[in-house]
Order: structure tokens, then sequence, then C-alpha cells
């Protein structure tokens, strides 16, 4: 298995496909290397690209802030993207350009952190990960899959664009958190009952 570090290095040196011809900096993500929770969004936005560190522009300041009003510290959460290098224009990254990250570098990342809870922002990353068809259609629901559970929520770019979206963004991440203590205590339950 390989470690963040590892992947971090290959994502930095990648020419794997197209994106790599325009990006400033690749966008590994950071955070806890045994994060309980992890956070996919989409992919690098100008900020990101600028300076090589995942959600730090405007979209970046609401997750935090929906974070901690959680109660999770971003510091806490290991936070990445479905594509590393940002797309030219901000355009939706293509699905040879997310199956290549994916493949190649999401699953190891999240085999080395072994989240309990994976939250996905937006349609991309709900899209590239469970195969559903928009994030609408499963906003505030949880998937297992692969002993690992998939928390789907809107982008916060969504949330910036369309303030409605905003109260419901926040009411998602408070119910990913709520979800992940009841885990939490069903497992610790179970080793007690186990033992």
């Amino acid at each position: 298995m390989s470690s963040l570090e590892e992947v971090a290095e290959e994502i930095r040196l990648c020419r794997l496909c197209p994106l790599w011809r325009s990006r400033t900096n690749t966008v590994p993500g950071e955070g806890r290397r045994d994060a309980e929770v992890m956070v996919v969004g989409e992919g690098p936005g100008e900020e990101e690209d600028a300076q090589g560190r995942p959600f730090v522009g405007r979209s970046g300041r609401l997750l935090t802030e929906a974070l901690e009003k959680a109660g999770l510290r971003r510091e806490e959460v290991f936070i990445t993207n479905v594509v590393k290098c940002r797309p030219p224009d901000n355009r939706e990254p293509l699905p040879e350009e997310r199956e290549t990250c994916v493949s190649t570098y999401l699953y190891r990342q999240m085999a080395a952190v072994k989240p309990r809870m994976v939250i996905l922002l937006g349609s991309v990353a709900v899209q590239t990960l469970l195969g559903k068809p928009s994030v609408s259609s499963v906003r505030g629901k949880a998937f297992e899959k692969d002993d690992v559970v998939y928390f789907c929520t809107y982008h916060p770019a969504a949330a910036l664009y369309n303030p409605a979206n905003k109260t419901t963004f926040f009411k998602d991440i408070e119910k990913a958190k709520q979800l992940l203590e009841s885990l939490k205590a069903f497992k610790k339950q179970k080793t007690l009952d186990d033992a």
C-alpha cells in the first residue's frame, strides 16, 4: 500500500491526462493521515491551483465554516478532490480525467487514510464515486460501499451561487457529523458485545 506522501509525489509529477499542461500546481489534498472523515470535491479552482492546497478559496472558507459549525475542525479531516489539477476555465472534469485521477490516486489515498466516512461534495464527486446521476438526486443521503459510508451534499460553490442552498449545505454537514457519531457508537457497542 502507498503512503499519502508517495501518492502526493506521484501527483506532483503526473502527466497521465492533458490537465497537467495548464496547471500551476497539483493539488493532492491535505489533512490527517488517519482521518475519520475524508471530504472529496470536484477539482481545484484558481486559488487552489495557485497555492497547491484544496479548498482555500471562497468555497473552501464556506466548507471550513460548515465543518466547524458541525464540530469538525478542518485539521481533523482529509480534504481532496476527484481530479488533482485545475481544469481550464474551471470547466467540469471530463470522464477520462476523472477516471484517471480516481483509479490512479484517489482510491490509493482512501486506502491510506481509511476514513470511516467520505463526504462527497457536488455532482462530479457523486457521479464519479457512486455512479449516481446528480447530487440533487441523493443530497443528504448516505450510502455504504466497500465498508465506507459515503454522504452526499452540495458543493460549497452551489451554496455561494444560490444562497438558498447554504442553509441546506450547513444542515447536511451537521447530519454527516451526527451519522459519524452514530457509526462510532455502533462500532463501540459491537466491540463490547463481541468481547
